[in-house]
């Protein structure tokens, strides 16, 4: 185990095979003050990485939280005031290249006492802090890893200094939600009380501080729509004692708007990868929440190679619940097959991958006044006419208002693939026939264009709308670049609601915490 002992002015010191740092006399003294005391986390990964696993003393377990996201926090009561020495953190592989440890009364204002740039892992021991606090903070603000921030261990050294108030508020009673919409839900509860005096509440969704209210009501704003939350609220006094937290309150969004049909889009599922802290997972459950009516795959459903195992082993658990409503393609992934370009892939989706019989991995179909298009990125990229010449004559004997069509390799795209100029004849033919969206994935992030030409300039008026939704599950990619025509990007996980209502396409981009991260339409279909 790397183990690094940092001091005052940050001088790295590396200690090889060793277990415990060097520490001065009165260090090695100090208490261990953190041990199972409360925390506090802006996320966390799962339901089995909460914070408590940070402060429990065993090794095996961690604090996780949410992926491809910074800044990210995990802050640990002591509870009650004290003289911090000493910071042990002890690094899982997901660790921060940049943090902050920080210091506060009150767990409201904060000062940093450490900050730390281009950690390398492992075990780092912050020493020399000196720092009166009841609250400790470790505040990363930049990732090593495209995953969150994960820590095995946060141990927290020092003195108790003196007793003040260590009464906590009653835990707060009678939760309800008295009102919602399609975005927002309003929350109250009955007042507890304390031996000086209650100062205000902090609310949690889904066990995630999600904001506070010095009064019994909070409304919780920016969620996606006709989606489920759990709720809980906990009192806090000056002293910084907290109450334990309320039941829990289940509490639900209202539909985005009446009528419509749901579709989940995506691309980039599934990596090789199982239980309940993949992304996948994470998305999949996503899925389970909207209750779509259809799944779209913008291609790279499975991971590494898309082979009928590896789609039975991790695609079958997660996405492939859903695989009685998925209409596919395929991306170059599944084109890695050893068993044969697509194989395992047209093995496991059956009739659903290739409907025009033949090995062809593209083909159409209708929902409502939408006609689908499902293309193969990877035979346009191998110069198929075919599949141009069967897109032509779909599209010419189209008799439905809206057109939507997906594939796998973005012709416009501000990831690190940039533009894909050899799907420009899908695009043109597309373009020709006045369609209205283009899914793609491929880069593994999200991003929202504005109607462009053949040329990919801006034209409102008869350019084709187009989004990169390559965020599933895989690892995500951030170096984006935003060409003309981006109105949002980012790299988050999560998936692609599409609602068809008539003649308009909308869409929200939901997270994998529930939250609205995009929001677009209606559009009235060309």
């Amino acid at each position: 185990m790397k183990i690094r002992v940092l001091p005052a002015l940050l001088v790295t010191v590396a200690v090889a095979a060793a277990t415990t740092p060097l520490l001065t006399a009165s260090a090695a003294a100090d208490t261990l003050l953190s041990l199972n005391k409360p925390t506090t986390t802006s996320s966390t990964e799962a339901a089995d990485f909460d914070g408590g696993k940070a402060v429990d003393g065993d090794n095996t377990t961690r604090w996780a939280s949410a992926e491809g996201v910074d800044p990210q926090w995990i802050s640990v009561d002591l509870g009650g005031p004290a003289t911090v020495n000493r910071v042990s953190l002890n690094w899982e592989t997901a660790f921060a290249r940049d943090y902050q440890v920080q210091a506060s009364a009150d767990g409201r204002t904060w000062t940093t006492i450490r900050s730390v740039t281009e950690s390398d892992g492992g075990v780092d021991e912050l020493t020399s802090l000196n720092t009166a606090a009841r609250y400790i903070k470790v505040n990363g603000t930049r990732r090593a890893t495209s995953y969150g921030y994960s820590l095995w261990e946060i141990a927290v050294y020092g003195t108790r200094t003196g007793t003040g108030d260590t009464q906590a508020p009653t835990t707060p009673a009678g939760l309800a939600a008295p009102s919602s919409t399609s975005d927002t839900i309003t929350l109250g509860w009955a007042a507890s009380s304390d031996n000086v005096g209650v100062t205000g509440y902090e609310v949690l969704r889904d066990g995630n501080l999600v904001g506070s209210s010095p009064t019994t009501s909070f409304t919780d704003t920016g969620l996606a729509s006709d989606t489920g939350f759990s709720y809980t609220v906990r009192a806090r006094d000056a002293a910084g004692n907290i109450s334990g937290e309320s039941a829990p309150l289940a509490a639900r969004t209202k539909p985005g708007a009446p009528g419509g049909t749901v579709v989940v889009a995506a691309g980039d599922i599934v990596p090789v990868c199982a239980g309940s802290s993949c992304a996948s997972t994470k998305t999949a459950k996503l899925v389970e929440q909207i209750k779509p009516s259809l799944i779209v795959t913008a291609g790279d459903n499975q991971y590494n190679s898309g082979t009928i195992d590896e789609f039975r082993r991790y695609y079958d658990p997660t996405w492939g619940k859903f695989k009685g409503i998925t209409k596919p393609s395929p991306g170059n992934h599944e084109y890695d097959d050893p068993a044969g370009k697509g194989k395992g892939y047209q093995q496991y989706f059956g009739a659903a991958a290739t409907p025009l019989g033949g090995g062809k991995m593209y083909y159409s179909h209708d929902v409502g006044d939408v006609h689908f298009v499902a293309l193969d990125s990877m035979a346009q990229k191998a110069n198929d006419k075919a599949q141009l010449e069967w897109l032509r004559a779909d599209l010419a004997k189209n008799q439905k208002r809206c057109v939507i069509s997906y594939w796998h390799h973005p012709r416009f795209n501000s990831g690190e693939y940039g533009d894909n100029p050899t799907m420009g004849p899908l695009w043109n033919e597309l373009l020709k026939a006045k369609a209205d969206l283009v899914l793609s994935g491929h880069d593994h992030h999200y991003e929202r264009l504005k109607p462009l030409n053949a040329s990919g300039k801006v034209d409102e008026a008869n350019g084709l709308r187009s989004a990169v939704i390559g965020i599933g599950g895989d690892s995500l990619y951030t170096n984006i670049k935003n060409r003309e025509g981006v109105e949002v990007s980012f790299a988050k996980h999560g998936v692609m609601k599409l609602i068809l209502n008539g003649p308009t396409i909308a869409w929200e981009i939901i997270g994998i915490d529930g939250k609205l991260l995009d929001k677009a339409g209606p559009y009235t279909c060309r």
